[in-house]
């Protein structure tokens, strides 16, 4: 195992209780029936565990997106052309893209690193991470050798240690590489023991037969890698994808430093589960967006044990939920701010009104 990768995971720590019951103690004494605001008070709760704060708020936000070739593209499991890889995350540049656009929407930033395209870029908004120029293809050998998979993962963390000290408080996970749901699907089949044929999903818009060479491939590389399924970096390696290590890297990077981190969809959450596997802490950082619209997406929520916030049929990919995301825990933390405890109703006699005795 790579120092910081070691060093990391020896630095994560579970939520502050202590901080989790101030907040609940004060969000069960505003001005409101106990609960009523649902999930808001859950998500406010959670970052007071992170911070160890009973009042937070965001200063800077950015959804940091892992741009990656797949080899197995070579088996047909896409719509898509492999460039596509390349002209997209050229877009991300130009902040026309979807992820972009809402990104925009709600003040956040993007971060796009090249961690594995099979292309050069020359762009100082593209962070030059690359590792190798796309994976092998997973249904005929491993993706990457144990090492480059621990660089990955070493390559999510610098990028979060980074933005920390940049004063980036919020993250987001995104990531762009034809394929992904191909390797994301293999992952998670590995680690859950759920069969391909009932994780592995159309991606980018396949037909019924090509749905079904997709779970063909994904079976025919866990039987030819063998991964060994209680050893995550075995797995990432074998029949995982540099953005998927990189986004492990993130989730762990983002729990070191105790800031809360966004999964998108589907291919963000196999590298949750990554993280949270390598270490159970994790977790308490770990927001859901929405629920992706690919079939193994319910069933990942259900391995991390999380319920995501937003069911919207979306299947973009690129980090799009996570500004959604972003404006939900922003209104959150504004709700535990602003509101009045009734205890501080009672300084303006006018206006308060006991709702608790209400029936």
């Amino acid at each position: 195992m790579g120092a910081i990768l070691e060093e990391t995971l020896k630095h994560i720590k579970a939520a502050d209780e202590e901080a989790i019951q101030k907040a609940w103690n004060r969000l069960d004494n505003l001005t409101k029936p106990i609960g009523s605001l649902g999930e808001l008070e859950e998500i406010a709760a959670k970052v007071s565990g992170i911070t160890g704060k009973i009042h937070n708020k965001i200063n800077k936000k950015t959804v940091v997106i892992m741009s990656a070739d797949n080899g197995v593209y070579e088996e047909g499991i896409s719509n898509n052309t492999q460039d596509t890889t390349v002209i997209v995350t050229n877009n991300f540049t130009k902040g026309i893209t979807g992820v972009c656009i809402l990104a925009k929407h709600v003040d956040s930033d993007i971060t796009v690193v090249d961690i594995g395209v099979k292309e050069d870029f020359n762009h100082p908004k593209i962070i030059n991470k690359k590792i190798m120029y796309g994976t092998n293809n997973i249904a005929k050998e491993p993706a990457m050798t144990r090492e480059q998979a621990i660089q990955a993962i070493e390559v999510g963390i610098d990028i979060v240690d980074n933005l920390v000290k940049e004063g980036y408080d919020l993250l987001g996970t995104g990531e762009m590489g034809v394929g992904n749901t191909t390797t994301s699907a293999a992952v998670f089949s590995v680690l859950s023991g759920i069969s391909p044929d009932v994780v592995v999903g159309k991606g980018s818009g396949l037909t019924e037969e090509q749905l079904i060479n997709k779970k063909r491939v994904v079976q025919k590389a866990i039987e030819i890698n063998s991964p060994d399924r209680d050893d995550i970096i075995d797995v990432l390696a074998k029949v995982g994808g540099l953005d998927i290590a990189g986004l492990c890297g993130c989730f762990l990077g983002a729990a070191k430093n105790r800031i809360p981190i966004v999964i998108d969809g589907f291919i963000s959450s196999a590298a949750a589960l990554c993280a949270y596997r390598l270490n159970n802490n994790v977790k308490d950082f770990i927001f859901p967006s929405h629920l992706s619209a690919e079939p193994g997406a319910a069933y990942m929520m259900e391995e991390l044990g999380l319920s995501p916030m937003l069911n919207l049929r979306m299947r973009l990919g690129e980090g799009s939920g996570c500004p959604l995301a972003f404006s939900i825990i922003e209104a959150a933390l504004c709700a535990m701010n602003n509101m009045a405890t009734f205890e501080e109703a009672t300084l303006n006699k006018e206006c308060y009104v006991d709702i608790r005795e209400k029936k």
